[in-house]
């Protein structure tokens, strides 16, 4: 991040002859969305075709403009470069939603001459949006007309100046059904959108290597395409055989040599879902992108158990798919916004569905946003326990857009729930085999177990931009020295965990390691079942390292780390770290030691 100003600007990038890349920047955390928790800031890139032989009046194709986040450097640097009066200015549109839509109507506003270029999916929801004020919103504002479209509805060509020529490619999926790739021929750049992005702040064009950036772009696949993995994969097998020579997604920097890494890196992270034998149906609509949000969250809390999630856009999910999703689904989860007092259409519809056809046997979920009421999720609610339905956590409900720490308890609810389902399919195999469980008798595990370590308390405190501080622990006995130069050590973290979101590149943590003279009482705070989100240190005193940590008084000793790497290793996340600071508080004190029995447990 050296080098970087810490406001939000843009930055102009050359990459042919009549082809800008225009690079808004964030280093600070642009939203509270689940995909930017690593903090690590990020970029939203844009691309425009300008005519090299351009004369008074000429047209530029400008593809993924930015978000309203950026209107304030954005529409300046677009304004310098272009002739307001006398350009066509072709827009394409990718992924809709309304912050995108309001940095739209700036444009429409600014120029008198501009065509939108978009999906048919996406021009649903262009107008849908265009006239679409927020609650909150109680002033007058003025709406600029709707400019002209132009559909996409399957591959199309567009040859345009410079010799440069445009492949449209539709991606719908569930999270973004107006999405629209772009592929221009002679350079062999793919402009891919939400496909492959990364939130990461950095300057440059192209990533210097795929380890550079693999932790952020796994992230991402994490939070937001694992869930529909499937409509992932038909996008993936329409490019994979165009003529790429870089992949420049709209967040991120782009990928040239090794994209191609890239690419089996999506299908492999994805085969690990589809591995899955549980599988959970995610059925939502969105109005504003918070109910799509609180989506996210719960998904990838519960692709942490190791659970398929199936995302579905109700308003865009056809009747025959709803209805296969729900007959081989394990668990349900439905979730809507209320608007002007009511469900949207589509929900409603979904909810008679599930009604009918859906299994009384398995759990279901509801959560949703709102703004001044929150009539549509107690009709979820009431019709949903009224028809029989058993449910998985209490119904989640939240005013406009959650915030980071609801954020957290949201991913920790969805891994509460994705145990909960775990728990119940083991039961159904313990009573298929009589009862017994192989795995405690089997030799190799029997020899695995006899591996200890220290039993120790990990800490963790992340400073949290315009937010309380997210906060969390576990007990940890899979730790090890890695290192001796820089001191180092590794510790195993279950992908489940709630404290694993805390434990990114470059975070901070505490190891306190336990006194067997009175360990039993630490041991007892931090191994009660905590609630979705609650303080893990109520009623503790509790110190700080240098890196402001929580340390535990009563430990035999403390070490402070920073993550360094992350690997990752079945169903856990092996982390490297360098030892920073460390003092050890009882000089004649003994590590208490974790012995077990078996390996096929803690």
């Amino acid at each position: 991040m050296q080098g970087i100003q810490q406001e939000k600007h843009l930055i102009k990038l050359p990459i042919e002859e009549g082809l800008l890349c225009l690079k808004c920047m964030s280093p600070k955390k642009l939203r509270f969305e689940v995909e930017y928790s690593l903090s690590k800031g990020t970029t939203s890139n844009s691309f425009l075709f300008i005519d090299s032989q351009s004369s008074a009046s000429s047209t530029a194709i400008l593809i993924y403009p930015p978000g309203k986040n950026f209107e304030e450097v954005f529409i300046p640097e677009i304004k310098n470069i272009l002739n307001v009066k006398n350009t066509l200015l072709k827009v394409v549109v990718g992924h809709i939603n309304p912050n995108r839509v309001a940095l739209l109507k700036k444009l429409a506003e600014v120029f008198t001459n501009i065509e939108l270029i978009c999906s048919n999916p996406g021009a649903k929801l262009l107008e849908d949006l265009w006239r679409q004020v927020k609650p909150s919103e109680n002033k007058v504002i003025n709406i600029p007309p709707l400019p002209v479209i132009r559909l996409i509805k399957q591959e199309e060509f567009m040859p345009i100046h410079n010799k440069y020529q445009l492949h449209f490619i539709p991606a719908p999926t569930a999270r973004w059904p107006g999405g629209l790739i772009t592929f221009e021929e002679a350079t062999g750049l793919l402009m891919s959108d939400k496909l492959f992005a990364a939130h990461i702040c950095t300057p440059n064009w192209a990533e210097i290597n795929r380890a550079s950036t693999e932790e952020e772009r796994r992230h991402y696949f994490d939070c937001l395409m694992s869930p529909m993995i499937n409509q992932v994969n038909s996008i993936i097998e329409k490019i994979e055989f165009l003529d790429i020579r870089t992949i420049a997604p709209s967040h991120g920097p782009a990928i040239e040599t090794s994209w191609r890494s890239l690419l089996k890196d999506y299908q492999r992270w994805g085969d690990q879902q589809n591995k899955s034998l549980i599988k959970v149906a995610l059925l939502y609509a969105s109005a504003y992108g918070n109910t799509a949000s609180i989506a996210d969250s719960l998904a990838k809390g519960i692709s942490s158990t190791g659970i398929k999630v199936e995302s579905l856009n109700c308003e865009f999910t056809p009747l025959s798919q709803l209805l296969k999703v729900i007959k081989t689904s394990d668990a349900y989860l439905i979730g809507s916004p209320t608007l002007g007092g009511h469900a949207p259409t589509p929900i409603v519809s979904a909810l008679g569905t599930l009604l009918a056809e859906g299994d009384r046997k398995k759990y279901i979920g509801i959560f949703g946003s709102y703004g001044w009421s929150g009539e549509a999720l107690e009709l979820l609610e009431n019709k949903l326990r009224d028809g029989g339905f058993k449910f998985g956590f209490d119904p989640i409900k939240i005013k406009f857009s959650p915030d980071a720490i609801m954020i957290k308890t949201l991913e920790e609810t969805g891994a509460v729930f994705g145990r909960k389902l775990n728990k119940e399919q083991r039961k159904i195999k313990t009573k298929l085999t009589g009862g017994i469980k192989a795995t405690k008798t089997d030799p190799s595990l029997l020899a695995l177990g006899k591996v200890i370590g220290s039993l120790s308390i990990l800490t963790v405190e992340k400073e949290e931009e315009g937010s309380q501080n997210l906060s969390g622990a576990m007990v940890a006995s899979w730790i090890s020295q890695a290192s001796f130069s820089p001191p180092g050590i590794t510790i195993a973290v279950a992908k489940d965990r709630a404290v694993e979101k805390l434990l990114h590149k470059d975070d901070l943590f505490a190891i306190n390691i336990l006194n067997q003279n009175n360990h039993q009482k630490i041991l007892k705070q931090f191994l009660q079942p905590f609630k979705p989100g609650e303080n893990r240190f109520t009623g503790m005193n509790i110190d700080r390292s240098p890196g402001n940590q929580p340390i535990i008084p009563d430990a035999l000793a403390w070490l402070q780390g920073c993550v360094k790497q992350r690997m990752e290793c079945g169903d856990h996340w092996l982390i490297y770290a360098e030892v920073q600071h460390g003092k050890v508080l009882d000089s004649n004190g003994v590590t208490a030691v974790h012995h077990r029995r078996t390996g096929s447990n803690y």
